[in-house]
C-alpha cells in the first residue's frame, strides 16, 4: 500500500500548475472546462495566467488535453486515469462470502520494467503480495481482472485456511492507513486557503488509490474509509457548484 512510512505522516505535494489543471478536470465530468472557466478557477489556487497558459500549451503538445471549440479536454489516455480515480472514490463492491481472488505469475524471462509494471498494474487492482509471483485479496469488487493478464498470469479463487482477519493485516498495514486518513482528515478540517485545500484532497486521492477496500468484517474498528470518501465528495460538489456559478456569472 502507498502510505507514508511513518503513521500519520501526510504525503502534501506543492502542486504545479499542470497538477492544479489536471486535478479539475480530473474531478468534473466530463472531463473539460470552458478556456475563461478554467483561467478564473485556477486564479484561486494561485496561479497566474501566464503560468497557466503556458502549463496548458505544455499540457496539449504532452496529450494530457485536447483543444476544444470552448476550452480544454483530458485526452483519451487520462479518462483511464480518472476512471481509476472514480472508482478509489466510489469503489463497486458485492456481498463477499470468504472467497479470495489469487493471481499467480507464471512469466518468465521479463526485465526489471516489465516486472515493476506488473507489480503496479497488481496493486492498482488492490491485490496484495503473499510471496513472490503470488497475489490475492478478498473477492468482494464487482470487477472482472483485465483479459491482457491471462498472458503472464493465471487466476484462481481460494478459500485460505488461515483466519481471514490475520491473513488480511498480513498483506495490508491497515492501521497505518487509517492513521493517515485520520490525518488526512484533521488536516482538511484546519485548512480553509483554496490552494492548501486543493493540495490536500490532493493527498486524499492517492491515499484512497492505496484503500484495499476490504470487506467490512475484515478491517479494524473505526475505520475512516467511508469518512475520507464522504470529505472528498463533498469537496467536489462544493468544487462543482463555483463551476456552475462562475458559468452562470460568466
Amino acid at each position: 500500500m502507498n502510505v507514508p512510512a511513518r503513521p500519520g505522516a501526510l504525503d502534501l505535494r506543492p502542486l504545479s500548475a499542470r497538477s492544479v489543471v489536471l486535478s479539475l478536470l480530473l474531478g468534473t465530468h466530463p472531463p473539460e472546462l470552458p478556456a475563461r472557466e478554467l483561467v478564473r478557477l485556477v486564479e484561486g489556487f494561485d496561479v497566474g495566467g501566464s503560468t497557466l497558459r503556458a502549463a496548458l500549451s505544455r499540457m496539449v503538445a504532452a496529450g494530457d488535453l485536447r483543444r476544444t471549440d470552448t476550452g480544454y479536454r483530458l485526452s483519451d489516455r487520462l479518462l483511464e486515469r480518472q476512471r481509476r480515480q472514480d472508482d478509489a472514490v466510489h469503489p463497486r463492491t458485492r456481498a463477499w462470502d470468504g472467497d479470495w481472488e489469487m493471481v499467480v505469475i507464471t512469466a518468465t524471462g521479463r526485465g526489471p520494467a516489465e516486472r515493476a509494471d506488473l507489480r503496479a498494474r497488481l496493486t492498482a487492482l488492490r491485490l496484495a503480495e503473499l510471496r513472490e509471483g503470488v497475489w490475492l485479496r478478498p473477492a468482494n469488487l464487482a470487477r472482472a481482472l483485465p483479459g491482457d493478464l491471462d498472458r503472464v498470469a493465471q487466476h484462481y479463487t481460494a478459500r485460505p485456511d488461515r483466519p481471514a482477519r490475520d491473513l488480511a493485516r498480513s498483506l495490508w498495514p491497515l492501521d497505518a492507513w487509517s492513521a493517515t486518513a485520520r490525518a488526512l482528515l484533521a488536516h482538511i478540517a484546519r485548512t480553509p486557503r483554496p490552494a492548501a485545500r486543493l493540495t490536500a484532497f490532493a493527498a486524499v486521492v492517492r491515499h484512497l488509490l492505496a484503500d484495499p477496500v476490504l470487506p467490512p468484517g475484515l478491517l479494524p474498528a473505526d475505520w475512516p474509509g467511508a469518512e475520507l470518501r464522504a470529505a472528498y465528495t463533498d469537496y467536489q460538489r462544493e468544487l462543482i457548484g463555483e463551476v456552475r456559478a462562475r458559468v452562470r456569472d460568466a
